[in-house]
């Protein structure tokens, strides 16, 4: 099934009448043969309100029959195979061992997904039992439970084409959670979206839901993505890109005659914290270690390391020597669209050129327009009077920063923005060190990770990928893990109904066996 250009908008395929465009090789450069048609406001206005038909019927599947459809979804995508690979390479230029890996990332959160909807705590039922005789006044029959907020718009991320993206895990949590989606596919891949979109659309077909359950919208300018947050039918935004752009849609859902939430995941240069005694144990495994990390993917990840705080001492110049040495044999890579390799090469002429910074390391050159790796290093005070150092760079750049002692670390640490990761590089004796810090890391960060690096999310129940502002725009929330399903629900209060008349997750004999909590007491069925 190669792409042919077209967007499915509910249960149709349809060929936008907007402008078209071409995706481009990211290796070459060269334009890649499919034409795509953009959206009209008409294409939207269609999918926003198939969503909100879809709404209601869907919001009620029985959890089984959504776990079904979920686990279907995941079937298909990985049935796509050697031809979703071999586009989203030309596309993205990643390479096939990292893609392949996040075919298998993005089918197993549709999985996980799945069987937190089997499992029912999502809903978190509640009961708390009529006490007719209660003085000095009766308390009613109360029951609760969390229903679906409503259609959700999906804004699909550049650097996980998979993941992050048709079917990543915004869209298989708020599909999770009942709501129907309007996904905005990414224009730097969109015959990777279509492959991955109409495979979404062949699950919704067979198991039989509404067909505005899910769509998706092809769009390269600002218009059409405005135009989705401001619809009346969308009730929630996913959105996983750049700060300026999160903090646009955000103002765009603020101003709606109903405002609506923008779980947006924005900003972050993500700390990495080397403490004295893991430097002198062990400086070049760490330098190695991070350089790899730094590289990674050509750097372009949202948990990238793109600043190390050390104390001054021959052990941070081991590992500035180890860092160049290792960095020196990386070689540039093709980045995921010319615009990102722009602001890349702008962020990295900008430290080179700063008076209070000198470049400890460089990547290897290419003729070809690739990201070149970059290492840079200053002190403390530089970094705390120059704001501009904090900025975050997108790619294989970081900047090391050298105190005098923990305290003028610990210093720099509080006048941190939010991360969505911290790493503390600590050895036994750097303990009570690491202890002081952990108070001022909690509030820093969403994920603090120890003798590690943040590149590499794990798709589980306990993990964070959020953290506070900018990292994201709501700090309470995660965009992986189980726990992202939270983002797309509300909870409902159900006082004095009749039996009869309640949802089955909240009737007497609890019908669906869920758990619950009765009068403040886990309840197995």
């Amino acid at each position: 099934m190669s792409p042919t250009g077209e967007m499915p908008i509910g249960g149709r395929l349809v060929f936008g009448s907007g402008p078209s465009f071409h995706a481009t090789d990211a290796a070459t450069g060269a334009k890649l043969d499919t034409a795509f048609g953009t959206a009209t406001l008409e294409d939207l206005k269609k999918a926003c309100a198939l969503a909100q038909a879809a709404f209601r019927p869907y919001r009620e599947t029985g959890l089984e029959e959504r776990a079904r459809f979920l686990e279907s979804i995941a079937a298909k995508v990985d049935a796509l195979g050697e031809e979703l690979t071999v586009r989203a390479m030309a596309e993205t230029g990643l390479p096939r061992a990292r893609l392949e890996g996040e075919r298998g990332r993005t089918v197993f959160q549709l999985r996980l997904f799945a069987s937190v909807v089997r499992d029912g705590r999502f809903l978190d039922l509640r009961v708390d039992s009529e006490l007719p005789d209660r003085k000095p006044a009766r308390r009613p029959d109360l029951r609760e439970r969390q229903i679906a907020l409503g259609p959700v718009a999906v804004f699909c991320a550049s650097n996980f084409p998979l993941a992050f993206s048709v079917a990543g895990g915004d869209t298989a949590s708020a599909l999770a959670a009942g709501c129907p989606v309007v996904v905005k596919a990414h224009h730097a891949h969109p015959g990777t979206s279509e492959l991955v979109g109409k495979a979404v659309q062949a699950a919704v077909r067979e198991a039989g839901l509404h067909e505005g359950t899910f769509s998706m919208l092809f769009g390269s300018g600002v218009e059409i993505g405005a135009a989705l947050v401001a619809a009346p039918e969308i009730q929630a935004v996913g959105f996983t890109g750049s700060r300026s752009g999160g903090l646009a849609l955000s103002e765009i859902a603020r101003k709606r005659p109903v405002p609506i939430p923008v779980y947006a995941e924005m900003s972050s240069i993500n700390p990495v914290l080397l403490l004295p005694g893991a430097l002198t144990a062990r400086a070049a495994s760490i330098a190695r270690d991070f350089v790899a990390s730094l590289t990674l993917g050509a750097g372009q990840f949202c948990t990238n390391p793109g600043l190390v705080l050390a104390i001054r001492s021959p052990a941070t110049d081991q590992f500035l020597v180890e860092a160049n040495a290792a960095l020196a044999n990386v070689p540039a890579h093709p980045m995921l669209t010319p615009g990102i390799l722009r602001a890349y090469d702008k962020g990295v002429s900008r430290l080179k050129s700063h008076a209070k910074v000198s470049q400890v390391a460089q990547g290897k050159a290419s003729e070809a327009s690739h990201g070149q790796a970059a290492l840079f290093a200053t002190d403390a005070p530089a970094f705390e009077t120059h704001p501009e150092l904090a900025e975050e760079v997108f790619g294989a750049a970081s900047l090391v920063v050298q105190c005098r002692d923990i305290g003028e670390m610990q210093a720099l640490v509080e006048k941190l923005e939010g991360q969505l990761t911290i790493a503390v590089h600590m050895a036994e004796s750097d303990h009570a060190m690491a202890r002081s810090l952990l108070p001022i890391l909690e509030e820093k960060a969403g994920r603090i990770l120890v003798n590690g690096f943040g590149t590499g999310v794990e798709v589980s129940h306990a993990m964070v990928h959020g953290g506070p502002f900018p990292s994201t725009s709501d700090g309470r929330s995660t965009s992986v893990g189980s726990l992202a399903i939270r983002r797309f629900l509300r909870p409902v209060c159900y006082q004095d109904l009749p039996d009869a008349i309640l949802p089955d997750s909240l009737k007497q004999a609890n019908p669906l066996r869920l758990p619950r909590l009765v009068d403040g007491k886990p309840q197995a069925d």
